[in-house]
């Protein structure tokens, strides 16, 4: 009896913790390149293991090599996300000490802890894999989550003030990094499967301007908010002097000033990159048979949902300096602002797809409507 694919790479990716515990009891791994070519070797073997899994099947999705490496990884931040809040110990002593000392900061450990949520969304991508069913979007929900993790996680180690200590092990989230920007590209680039909707069902709903449109409408304008909060925090981190920035950066996000540089970092990756996406998201609501959003919005979702769950999450945790955690009177003010900045794109995903006629492409006349939904 041949287990499924999903119930195969889990039980292998709980060998994670048993390598790290076992390299933590060898001396030979607390010097920096042994950990380096040990970690090569693991992650290297991870691929091979699976080959095995799946060679009885006759045609396997390249991505499916892609998702189970990273299902491995996410078993490793979770084990150091459990050992840097006390929960288990004797597992990453040697890495922190050899390989990437800056994972026992507030942001790394709640970065570790998400790899829950990139678990579940793999595994799951994986199941429907092999059911024959679409995973188009729980993958791109994933490539936006781990773009986002990494195009944090690298520069602000780079930057932050373990620039100066940064240990050959480092580098292997080179790959890491680039190969989500390759599954993405491939996953944007596959035909999406699209509801069946009649040409006069569309061409009601194009014809109606954002003002008949109250759901569009309150989205824009939580959208135009969203956009000005960005520009305003990454004032904030360039040093702006107006009085508002200053306010703002000691009393209300002390955080945004943490020496570890991730707060920084972020906040620049919203000015430069999310502020011009919320523009072209914004144009897609106004705008009739802009079907990309339909991808765009659920890439977006996954991008801000795990920068902001780290960011919140540590400008609160104990392993942050007090002096830089959120006031005591401002939390709730703060976390709900911060909140809020992650479930708007996950409400506009929502609505894209649970009401997709204003984007789509009008459909040949007489065609009859379908309940099917989109993936």
């Amino acid at each position: 009896m041949r287990l499924p694919a999903e119930v195969s790479l889990f039980l292998l990716s709980l060998l994670a913790p048993g390598v790290l515990y076992t390299m933590n009891k060898i001396p030979a791994f607390q010097e920096p390149l042994p950990v380096l070519g040990m970690g090569m070797v693991v992650l290297g073997s991870v691929p091979l293991l699976l080959i095995l899994t799946v060679q009885h099947k006759t045609k396997v999705d390249s991505l499916f090599y892609v998702f189970a490496e990273f299902s491995f990884c996410c078993m490793l931040g979770l084990t150091n996300a459990l050992e840097q809040d006390g929960f288990i110990s004797g597992f990453m002593g040697f890495y922190l000490k050899t390989g990437e000392p800056h994972l026992s900061t507030a942001y790394a450990v709640m970065m570790s802890y998400w790899e829950a949520v990139n678990l579940l969304l793999l595994l799951t991508t994986i199941h429907r894999m092999f059911a024959g069913k679409s995973y188009r979007s729980l993958g791109l929900l994933w490539s936006g989550s781990s773009i986002a993790n990494q195009i944090v996680h690298i520069p602000g180690v780079v930057i932050g003030k373990y620039g100066s200590n940064i240990r050959p092990a480092f580098w292997r989230n080179v790959p890491f990094f680039l190969v989500p920007f390759w599954a993405a590209a491939q996953l944007f680039s596959r035909r999406r499967e699209m509801p069946i909707i009649s040409a006069d069902k569309i061409a009601v709903e194009q014809r109606k301007s954002l003002l008949s449109r109250p759901a569009d409408l309150l989205l824009s304008v939580f959208f135009l908010g969203v956009l000005v909060f960005f520009v305003f925090r990454g004032l904030v981190v360039l040093d702006c002097p107006l009085d508002a920035c200053f306010t703002y950066i000691y009393q209300y996000e002390p955080y945004l000033k943490d020496p570890v540089g991730f707060p920084r970092v972020m906040m620049l990756v919203y000015l430069f990159y999310a502020v011009p996406l919320v523009i072209v998201l914004l144009y897609g609501l106004k705008t009739p048979g802009c079907s990309w959003m339909l991808d765009l919005t659920i890439f977006f979702a996954g991008a801000m949902a795990q920068t902001q769950w780290c960011h919140i999450g540590a400008s609160l945790h104990s392993r942050t300096p007090f002096t830089y955690r959120v006031p005591v009177d401002k939390k709730w003010p703060v976390i709900a602002i911060n909140v809020l900045l992650a479930i708007a794109p996950a409400l506009l995903a929502l609505r894209c797809h649970t009401s997709p006629a204003f984007f789509m492409k009008p459909a040949p006349e007489g065609q009859a409507s379908n309940e099917k939904k989109t993936n």
